[in-house]
């Protein structure tokens, strides 16, 4: 198998709403959301093989899901994994002015 479709399988889209896109502008950070068993390893080695650049710091949360009610029956949505990818001075991608 090739490489990048590894790499292409920890990253699963950016993730874009008004705080992460300040972020953007402010401290040079872009947020995605990732696979559940990708680890911060993984993560800065898909970016910077996919968009060819240098990352500084990754940092990766864990959002559980939210309990949601139709009546009297309750459920829960999946949660999800998202990292937060900061990258060296100077550098930038595409990725929020494209969606």
């Amino acid at each position: 198998m090739n490489a990048k479709y590894h790499h292409f399988n920890a990253l699963r889209k950016p993730v874009i709403t008004e705080k992460s896109y300040k972020a953007t502008g402010d401290s040079n950070q872009y947020t995605f959301r990732i696979a559940p068993e990708a680890t911060k390893v993984q993560v800065k080695a898909a970016i910077e093989a996919i968009f060819e650049v240098q990352v500084e710091k990754v940092q990766v949360i864990n959002l559980p899901g939210k309990e949601k009610r139709r009546g009297a029956h309750t459920g829960m949505r999946s949660g999800y994994r998202k990292a937060i990818v900061r990258l060296v001075e100077g550098q930038s991608l595409d990725v929020a002015e494209e969606a």
